[in-house]
């Protein structure tokens, strides 16, 4: 079992992807519409995913940034419904210190934040909540990331980067049961340092931290396996494995269904080690 504060789950567990805005890089605008992000939560749920992410902004390369307040009525409004339908933990996507705040009174009990808590008043925020959070490495930020990232050893750098922030967060009052880090693939790294970051990712082990892999759909699938975009479940699920295999204990995942039932073929087999 994996805890995280308050929050109980399996070791490896999927985590939902409910994106409630109408640009995300694979399900943009099919969950923009409370009703519509419930009846999605419902079936992954029902399809065992043991967290829902929720997220209010693209944060794909190029995607147009998003004001406080239209981020709010995306989510909160999800979050509130989601939270009276179920009790599986709700975690928000975001990195705006106003909608931490306001989804973690609307019911949230995770703070996803790809820019780990570097805006303004984020740190603050998140220790003063205190709930479980997710750091993740980014090189640059959304609109710019994919500008020829460059690394001298990508693994190792991104290893610093996570260390330092889970430090800063640990000085700032948030307990280190209450955090977990991600890697961050596709943000600010080419195909290249995607595969190698997968094939490295024990790396990240000696954090001593749960580590959160987020694979499914991405580019580097596609230039590897030439499918597009709604063609790419099988790429995914492989990548899921292998994370697993290496080490990771979340899988944000859109088909939770099929990523479940690859998680439990692995963890039996781990489990027999």
């Amino acid at each position: 079992m994996l805890k995280l504060g308050p929050v109980r789950i399996p070791n490896p567990s999927v985590m939902g992807i409910l994106n409630v805005t109408p640009d995300s890089f694979s399900d943009g605008g099919r969950f923009d519409r409370v009703d519509l992000a419930l009846r999605q939560a419902e079936s992954m749920i029902a399809d065992g995913a043991a967290l829902i992410d929720v997220g209010g902004e693209s944060t794909r390369p190029g995607a147009d940034a998003v004001e406080v307040a239209e981020e709010l009525d995306r989510v909160i409004p999800v979050i509130e419904a989601l939270r009276n339908l179920s009790d599986v933990p709700i975690s928000v996507d975001t990195s705006k210190a106003p909608v931490m705040r306001a989804a973690v009174s609307a019911g949230a009990s995770m703070i996803n934040d790809v820019l780990a808590l570097q805006e303004a008043d984020a740190l603050a925020s998140a220790a003063q909540l205190g709930v479980a959070v997710c750091l993740m490495h980014m090189h640059g930020r959304p609109r710019t990331m994919q500008q020829n990232p460059q690394y001298d050893d990508v693994s190792q750098e991104v290893a610093e980067f996570l260390g330092a922030r889970v430090r800063a967060c640990v000085d700032a009052g948030i307990a280190r049961d209450l955090i977990c880090i991600d890697p961050g693939f596709g943000f600010g790294k080419t195909h290249g340092h995607n595969v190698e970051l997968l094939a490295n990712l024990r790396q990240l082990r000696r954090l001593d931290l749960p580590i959160l892999v987020g694979v499914s759909r991405k580019s580097t699938l596609g230039e590897i396996s030439g499918r597009a975009i709604g063609e790419r479940m099988p790429a995914s699920i492989a990548a899921a494995v292998i994370a697993v295999v290496n080490g990771a204990a979340i899988i944000r995942a859109h088909d939770v269904r099929e990523t479940v039932d690859a998680l439990r073929i692995a963890s039996a087999v781990l489990g027999t080690k």
